[in-house]
């Protein structure tokens, strides 16, 4: 099956770490880079430059007045036209083989862009092996999640469905564990074995949290505690303190073989 295209209104990426890692890795998406005459000696705008010749991706230097349009998001004096971010198919992940168990992350309705650049970073930095997310009441990958994400999302799988019950059967269907935050949950994320086993962590959104179907498609519900009368934590952070659990437990079983 074809890979899918998101539909991304405004196909640009800005900010000098996210446009030199699109340059590493997906050079071909870049069809222009704009670069502002004002920021011309600085040494990761060269490596740009540099980065765009070697892979003949088209530059040019532009005044302040042709960035004016862009003073709502922090550019660095940097912005690269680029085509739309490409989706990992399912089917086409899991028939993937894995070096050794398989990591996953779904997010279940995430609204906040930044939160989702910032859980694809930390699913990256951890060696995940992709980030699904739904194609409908969830944030799609635009140009703030690839600033956040600091050009993270060139280096995992990203997979869109339409239907994550779905997906999840799917996964379930393949060997996957799955194992929903919430903070009503059963058992606190560092009580759960996370090691050899394939799993899928599911993140809910903001204010909603991980849909009712989902929690009763999961095989574990985790909580992370809270020691004084406060909500939660952030979404982005509570991902990434149980994404870094299940590595910390990897590695502590590694060094005991």
């Amino acid at each position: 099956m074809q890979n899918q295209n998101s539909n991304r209104k405004n196909d640009f990426i800005y900010g000098r770490n996210a446009v030199t890692e699109a340059l590493l890795k997906t050079p071909s998406r870049i069809n222009k880079i704009l670069i502002s005459k004002n920021v011309t000696n600085d040494t990761k705008i060269n490596e740009i430059i540099d980065l765009a010749k070697k892979n003949s991706v088209i530059f040019q230097f532009a005044p302040k007045e042709r960035f004016a349009q862009y003073n709502n998001v922090a550019n660095q004096g940097v912005i690269a036209f680029v085509s739309p971010v490409s989706y990992t198919d399912l089917y086409e992940f899991l028939n993937t083989p894995k070096d050794g168990y398989s990591r996953v992350i779904i997010l279940d309705g995430i609204e906040d862009p930044h939160n989702l650049g910032a859980i694809i970073r930390t699913a990256a930095c951890a060696g995940f092996d992709a980030v699904i997310i739904p194609s409908r009441r969830n944030a799609q990958v635009n140009a703030t999640v690839e600033k956040t994400s600091a050009g993270a999302i060139n280096h995992i799988p990203l997979i869109q469905v339409n239907s994550l019950s779905n997906a999840i059967d799917k996964l379930k269907d393949n060997d996957y564990w799955i194992i929903a935050a919430d903070a009503h949950g059963k058992d606190n994320y560092f009580d759960i074995d996370y090691t050899d086993m394939n799993f899928a962590l599911v993140m809910g959104g903001e204010e909603t949290g991980v849909s009712k179907t989902n929690i009763k498609k999961s095989d574990f519900i985790v909580k992370i505690p809270m020691l004084r009368n406060f909500n939660s934590l952030n979404v982005s952070n509570a991902a990434c303190a149980i994404i870094y659990e299940s590595l910390r437990q990897d590695i502590t079983k590694a060094r005991k073989k």
